[in-house]
């Protein structure tokens, strides 16, 4: 019995350890702290949305698709306010996936983002690394960056209109040949000047809804006899919007 528990239990730090989860972010020199997902959720304040655990998301339809939750904020939420253009580093405790795009969303929100359901709003993609060189198996891939520096910057577009708004932070592990992994985590800010544009609609999706499980970036076998000369990546979703 005894045995068996430990087993377990070694089974289950393993899997944490195999994994990730964005749990602080860096606006303008601040560092706010995001979600401590093995930490109880009583008393816990912060920007992060919460999520339960370091386990991947492992289908496009899944209800927790856009932040890793049931869509509600936390009783304890807060959001950060941060100037248009500013640059947002996401940092995470652990990553140990190399293959795989980053990509970073996000989602105005309707009155308070508090009283928002994640997975009733549009997103639009602010930034994405995907394939940077080499082939699929071998090759230096964004999640390989985030490996390396447990962190990943970008900017939110400096003409975007104020408001409150969503950022996901999603990783797209791809080293299980066809069965890829989602790691999104979302946190709350409130965008402030700005030149009050928003993304047209071709920019916008759904989560769950802006993948579909065979899309190119989304099937992926890393490992076959293609992937060796395969040196090009089509990353999912919808193209980045800059701005304009």
């Amino acid at each position: 019995m005894f045995a068996s528990l430990a087993v377990l239990a070694s089974f289950l730090v393993s899997q944490a350890v195999a994994h990730g989860g964005v749990t602080s972010y860096i606006i303008g020199g601040t560092t706010y702290p995001g979600w401590q997902p093995y930490n109880s959720a009583s008393g816990q304040r912060s920007i992060g949305r919460p999520y339960s655990s370091y386990d991947p998301i492992l289908s496009v339809s899944a209800g927790s698709f856009s932040c890793n939750n049931n869509g509600q904020a936390s009783a304890g939420q807060l959001s950060a306010t941060v100037a248009a253009g500013t640059a947002i580093t996401a940092k995470w405790s652990q990553w140990t996936h190399a293959q795989g795009p980053v990509m970073v969303y996000m989602a105005k929100c309707n009155g308070a983002c508090t009283s928002n359901n994640s997975n009733s709003l549009k997103w639009f993609k602010i930034a994405e690394t995907g394939l940077i060189s080499g082939n699929l198996p071998n090759g230096r891939w964004g999640t390989g960056e985030v490996m390396d520096t447990l962190s990943y910057t970008a900017t939110i577009p400096a003409s975007l209109a104020a408001g409150e708004y969503l950022i996901r932070h999603e990783l797209l592990a791809l080293h299980q040949a066809n069965t890829p992994q989602f790691y999104p985590e979302c946190g709350q800010l409130i965008v402030t000047g700005g030149g009050g544009k928003t993304p047209p609609a071709n920019y916008l999706v759904s989560f769950p809804g802006g993948y579909g499980a065979n899309d190119p970036g989304v099937r992926v076998d890393i490992y076959s006899q293609a992937a060796q000369t395969t040196t090009t990546y089509t990353v999912p979703g919808p193209a980045v919007w800059n701005g304009q």
